[in-house]
């Protein structure tokens, strides 16, 4: 009886660990599906670059259809410091958008 006790509480700890990856596997896979993702579209928003200035600020330039905006963000505020910039060269990314 001393053998068994261990042997099943792995047992049941090796079935429970497969259980939560069969759950998170199939949540990984149909999700998105049921909650109206779908990863083909191109988005038209599209985060372009970060750049840290310090632990607590960071510039990010983002881009939505095809201006380009450039956001600090600091203090769990983001402010707009340049806004309506036009793309000096398309990135891929545009080109694909344009045909879909």
């Amino acid at each position: 009886m001393d053998t068994v006790d261990p042997l099943r509480f792995i047992a049941a700890l090796l079935f429970v660990i497969g259980l939560i990856g069969a759950v998170a596997f199939l949540f990984k896979r149909y999700a998105p599906a049921y909650m109206g993702v779908n990863k083909d579209i191109a988005g038209r928003i599209h985060i372009l670059e970060t750049r840290y200035i310090d632990p607590k600020r960071k510039l990010v330039l983002i881009r939505r259809d095809q201006m380009e905006h450039l956001l600090l963000c600091a203090d769990g505020r983001e402010t707009v410091i340049e806004s309506g910039i036009t793309p000096l060269i398309e990135s891929p990314s545009m080109d694909k958008a344009k045909h879909v």
